[in-house]
């Protein structure tokens, strides 16, 4: 039997029109958009499948909206029968990795995500911050770098991509020093779009309410493994991983260690569930080529089709 690994994605990989043809075709995924429609107490499905852009890039909508179609993909695959042996989510997709593996219901995680974009969008209303990706060097290198910025203001590591491909977060002046210090030493330093400081000091001010929040569900032992975020480590206990998404507010994600880890797994197949193409592209960068595992990713009844003929 294969070993899989079902990896999902997070803010960053929203296209408008995702989720709409298995919302169409299955009526367990019209109940998950229901569900999302009722717990914002907005039309997040209309955003995903119409927009605008603008709107449903709005972290406060975007956290559901991810997840909700991550959430649409991922129940379409086990209706199909197929399941994995390990889960994994960058950031925001994390949640949806804890549903895959059964530690958190599917509805309480769209209430998680969507108080977790509402604090996040709040703290990034008071406190202005940017992020840029970092490419070409190391993390050792831009460790060094960030710790220098630090001395102009609220800088750090905010994702470890791929072996050079690291993004830093913090207050604008601070991150476009730390930028014009990678470029003077050969790197690349390109400006995300983002409304706020994600994985930084500045949105600190949302970690205690969500802390409260998080303590008012029931969080259950993994049924498969988890490798998170903040660790890059699995973890069966429940009030721990609680513990973790917790921390990962605030912490950088670990996705090359985790995809590292993954791999050391002995994973045969690893699947991308939820929208874009991001998680691949980062796959393609970490895994070794000596290591022959399919990468497939599942965000339509398309893909969906040509993973089951291929795990058929």
């Amino acid at each position: 039997m294969k070993s899989i690994a079902f990896l999902f994605p997070g803010q960053g990989s929203q296209q408008v029109g995702m989720g709409h043809d298995l919302f169409q075709e299955y009526d367990f995924v019209r109940e998950i958009f229901d569900a999302v429609d009722e717990i914002a107490g907005a039309h997040i499905s209309r955003y995903c499948f119409k927009g605008p852009m603008e709107t449903l890039t709005e972290t406060v909508n975007l956290q559901p909206a991810v997840t909700a179609v991550n959430l649409a993909c991922l129940a379409a695959i086990q209706r199909a029968g197929i399941s994995c042996r390990f889960s994994a989510g960058h950031s925001l997709g994390e949640y949806s990795a804890l549903t895959s593996a059964g530690v958190v219901s599917m509805a309480d995680t769209l209430r998680l995500v969507f108080r977790r974009g509402q604090l996040m969008h709040r703290e990034s209303s008071k406190h202005k911050g940017a992020m840029s990706a970092i490419v070409g060097m190391d993390i050792a290198a831009v460790d060094a770098l960030v710790k220098t910025g630090r001395q102009t203001g609220v800088v750090s590591v905010a994702n470890h991509n791929a072996a050079q491909q690291i993004v830093i977060t913090g207050a604008p002046e601070a991150v476009a020093v730390v930028s014009q210090a990678a470029k003077s030493e050969g790197g690349r330093a390109i400006p995300l779009k983002v409304s706020g400081a994600w994985h930084s000091d500045l949105i600190r001010g949302a970690e205690a309410e969500f802390i409260d929040f998080l303590d008012t569900f029931q969080f259950d032992s993994p049924l498969n493994t988890v490798i998170h975020n903040v660790t890059a480590d699995r973890c069966e206990d429940a009030k721990s991983i609680q513990r973790l998404m917790a921390l990962q507010l605030c912490s950088p994600v670990k996705w090359y260690d985790t995809v590292r880890r993954l791999v050391a797994e002995k994973v045969d197949v690893f699947v991308e569930v939820g929208p874009g193409k991001v998680l691949r592209g980062l796959l393609k960068k970490i895994v070794p080529v000596d290591h022959a595992q399919p990468v497939l990713n599942v965000n339509n009844l398309k893909t969906l089709e040509t993973l089951v003929s291929e795990l058929a």
